[in-house]
């Protein structure tokens, strides 16, 4: 009860430093410029509270249950003699991990609402979980084979810099702030505790380098996949534009 008692405080301590300044923004700012009626003020501040106490709870749960959780099942699988097996499982719980992230579906119906429908969410939605999931495969068989990680990130940035030139500046913009949403608290506490607990087990694997360059695979490839489905819709917007073709010339 003491270790949940002391963690609850380190978070409420964290929760506080990163909401108290932009609760005394908005502060001055309805005192000198935005005066709202009391009710509307009233709401918003019960918005903070709820905030500050979901966040709060958020993120006692994840330091509680899903980093030690993380931790074990790497350990338990890195372990094995047949270790190989960390990277399906990788991929899968990267998949199921970023499928349930807030953060990735907070940013999918934003990204929804802005285009007016033209970036579907759903389909955004596989397309970053594909892509967490590939690069904690990636990080798995890099652990493994002891691989340095600039053959993964080089390439992989490279890539993501061609791509720029052939898709709309939404997608560019959205796989920028897709890499940002991907490593947030579900899916980097989880799986750098997994990814460090199989490092502790594999004899040649360094925890601090392979846990941070899970994190680094995990900027890069979601980007990499959004930028690919916006090569995706060119291809078929292109397709349309030579079909209304075909057909007006067939009128």
């Amino acid at each position: 009860m003491n270790t949940i008692f002391g963690q609850l405080f380190e978070v409420a301590k964290e929760v506080i430093q990163s909401a108290l300044p932009l609760l005394i923004i908005f502060l001055i700012f309805q005192a000198v410029r935005l005066k709202l009626p009391k009710s509307q003020f009233i709401i918003i501040m019960r918005g903070f509270v709820l905030t500050f106490l979901g966040l709060g709870l958020f993120l006692l749960g994840i330091n509680i249950g899903f980093v030690k959780a993380g931790e074990l099942i790497g350990k338990g699988l890195g372990g094995l003699e047949y270790n190989w097996v960390l990277i399906p499982v990788g991929f899968l719980l990267g998949l199921l991990v970023t499928l349930a992230e807030p953060a990735v579906r907070i940013l999918n119906i934003e990204v929804e609402k802005v285009s007016a429908g033209y970036i579907n969410r759903t389909i955004l939605l596989y397309f970053l979980s594909f892509g967490v999931a590939i690069a904690i495969a990636l990080s798995m068989i890099r652990m493994l084979k002891g691989i340095s990680l600039w053959y993964f990130l080089l390439p992989g940035y490279i890539a993501i810099l061609i791509l720029m030139w052939f898709v709309k500046p939404i997608f560019v913009a959205v796989a920028f702030d897709a890499g940002g949403a991907v490593t947030s608290p579900m899916v980097v506490t989880f799986l750098m505790a997994l990814t460090v607990g199989s490092s502790k087990a594999i004899v040649h694997s360094n925890p601090l380098l392979d846990a941070f360059g899970m994190i680094a695979m995990v900027a890069v490839v979601p980007v990499f996949s959004i930028l690919f489905l916006g090569v995706l819709y060119q291809r078929k917007e292109a397709n349309n534009k030579d079909n209304i073709r075909r057909e007006e010339k067939e009128e």
